[in-house]
């Protein structure tokens, strides 16, 4: 059997390349014989520079940017040269990711998205021709305002957090142009982690900013400033996606006119609202697992492949909207190849995971009291749970 191991990070636990690894030694255990494939994956969270360093090769820039909380923190840009000009990639992770405010300091009323407008000030400097921008992960809830403001938009409240946001006014926002001129003539594309809107249940504040510390009046707070940032915007129509998938992503629910909105665009909500404010900019909005599965050509691997192992820490609904989980599925399904998720814990029904092309899905914490030794081997024990899944999957067993 031809064996191919495409996981996602296993969040702060392993790295996708450790994951991969520790997958593969399980499976081993059990088929010792059965081919087996390695490729890591991201979407635009933590570790997309890297897997696409891996896969792309090119040259990694450190930097140094503002984090979250306003401290100076390393990151790092891929340049990779190509016929059309140099293409720049970079992880907002780096700049805000949720790693980089201890667990007593995460209020994501208060932090803030200007790291990732340093980074792409510090990719225009590279020469970039296109900017590839990786969303997820992120500490921040502030729709981009941080960054807007970091591109030269002028008003403090823009650098204060999702917070501060409810009090802007037009005044506030009307130095909008000098942001978008510091990005003009880049061909800006955004690698979204999850496909949900700036507001609403699934949005930025409703959906994510709990995890990010916010109490629920904190979050209804945050809804209510981002709404407020984007009317001052002047939240427009957009055009539609082509039937090639150039631009905006068809799945964007449509205005009266028959065209939608930079808040209601699929992904305008991922990292605490960055989506949003990117396509403000004049972005494109894709799928981050796309974007990362056309590079390291994915396709190619499934169509090898006679099973797929794929997995995460958690598989949730979260997993569904445009994960890595879930687009190795819709690539597996279309070629008739079955996918299995091996994740920290399951978190859908079998209804949920086998309408989104998933022919099985394992939880290395099958129980509440087995949480403390997961985290304290998470290698070990994802490697010992794959070892068991082997034992249904391959003929070896």
């Amino acid at each position: 059997m031809r064996v191919l191991l495409a996981p996602d990070s296993f969040g702060g636990t392993l790295t996708a390349v450790q994951a991969a690894e520790a997958m593969a030694d399980g499976w081993r255990r059990t088929a010792p014989s059965d081919e087996l494939r390695t490729l890591p994956l991201a979407d635009g969270g933590p570790g997309f520079v890297a897997i696409l360093n891996a896969s792309l090769g090119g040259q990694l820039v450190p930097v140094t940017v503002t984090g979250p909380l306003g401290q100076p923190v390393p990151a790092a840009l891929l340049r990779v040269d190509g016929p059309g000009g140099p293409t720049v990639y970079l992880e907002s992770a780096q700049a805000v990711g949720l790693h980089l405010v201890p667990p007593e300091r995460r209020d994501p009323t208060a932090t803030t998205s200007a790291g990732v407008g340093e980074l792409l000030l510090a990719a225009r400097d590279l020469g970039a021709a296109r900017v590839v921008v990786g969303l997820g992960g992120s500490g921040t809830n502030d729709g981009g305002a941080g960054m807007l403001a970091a591109l030269g938009m002028g008003a403090p409240a823009l650098r204060a957090g999702g917070g501060a946001l409810g009090a802007l006014t037009a005044a506030d926002v009307a130095d909008l142009p000098v942001a978008r001129a510091a990005v003009a003539g880049m061909d800006l594309v955004v690698a979204t982690d999850v496909d949900v809107p700036l507001l609403g249940l699934h949005g930025a504040s409703a959906g994510f900013a709990p995890q990010k510390g916010a109490s629920p009046a904190q979050a209804q707070d945050l809804e209510r400033a981002l709404g407020q940032l984007a009317a001052l915007l002047g939240d427009r129509d957009v055009p539609p996606a082509s039937p090639s998938g150039a631009g905006r992503p068809l799945l964007a629910a449509p205005g009266a006119s028959g065209r939608t909105r930079w808040a209601g665009l699929p992904g305008a909500g991922a990292a605490g609202g960055l989506g949003f404010g990117l396509a403000v900019l004049g972005a494109r909005l894709l799928p981050g697992s796309a974007v990362v599965a056309d590079a390291v050509g994915l396709a190619e691997a499934v169509a090898w492949a006679d099973v797929v192992v794929t997995g995460e820490g958690s598989f949730d609904w979260q997993s569904l909207h445009g994960k890595v989980v879930s687009a190795v599925a819709g690539v597996a399904l279309g070629r008739g190849v079955p996918t299995i998720v091996v994740a920290g814990q399951v978190l859908v029904g079998r209804r949920e995971w086998g309408a989104a092309g998933v022919s099985g899905a394992y939880s290395v914490v099958e129980r509440p009291d087995q949480l403390p030794a997961s985290l304290a081997d998470p290698a070990g024990t994802l490697a010992a749970r794959v070892e068991r899944v082997a034992r249904t999957w391959s003929p070896q067993a």
